[in-house]
C-alpha cells in the first residue's frame, strides 16, 4: 500500500483507518441485508435509520434546538449560494450585504444578484484577499 496521503482541502476529510476499513467490509455488502449501501434504495428502511442517526446526531452536536429542522440537500456550496437569496431577498425591497473575502463571497454575492440587490459591504479584492476587514471597515 503506497503511504496514505492527508486531504485538508475543503470538502473530503481525513477518516480514520477503522472507519475505512468497516466501509471497505460493508461496501459489498450490508450485514443481514445482502446488498451494498451503493445499491440500497434510499425509500428502504435501513436508509430511513441512517438519516434519523444522522439528524440526531447533527442536533446533538450542533446543538440544533428541537423547533428546527436538519435538510440534507445536494449541490455544495453553490446550491447555497442560490438557496439562501432565493429563500431571504426574492421579491425583498432590502439589499443582502455581502463582506467578500475571497473567491467562495465573489460567487455568493454574484448569485444573491440574480435575486435582489446585493451590497457589497467590504471586499478584500484591494488586499489580494489576504485578511478581513477591522470593525472599523
Amino acid at each position: 500500500m503506497t503511504a496514505r496521503v492527508f486531504n485538508f482541502s475543503p470538502g473530503p476529510a481525513v477518516l480514520p483507518m477503522p472507519v475505512l476499513e468497516q466501509a471497505q467490509r460493508e461496501l459489498v455488502s450490508l450485514p443481514g441485508l445482502g446488498i451494498s449501501p451503493l445499491e440500497i434504495s434510499h425509500r428502504h428502511k435501513w436508509f430511513d435509520g441512517v438519516l434519523a442517526e444522522t439528524k440526531t446526531l447533527l442536533c446533538e452536536l450542533l446543538g440544533i434546538p428541537s423547533g428546527y429542522q436538519v435538510l440534507f440537500l445536494q449541490g455544495g456550496a453553490n446550491l447555497q449560494f442560490s438557496m439562501i437569496p432565493m429563500n431571504l431577498l426574492r421579491g425583498s425591497s432590502h439589499n443582502a450585504d455581502y463582506v467578500v473575502t475571497g473567491s467562495w463571497g465573489q460567487k455568493a454575492a454574484q448569485e444573491a444578484a440574480r435575486e435582489g440587490a446585493v451590497h457589497i459591504a467590504w471586499d478584500g479584492k484591494e488586499h489580494n484577499y489576504s485578511r478581513l476587514p477591522s470593525d472599523s471597515q
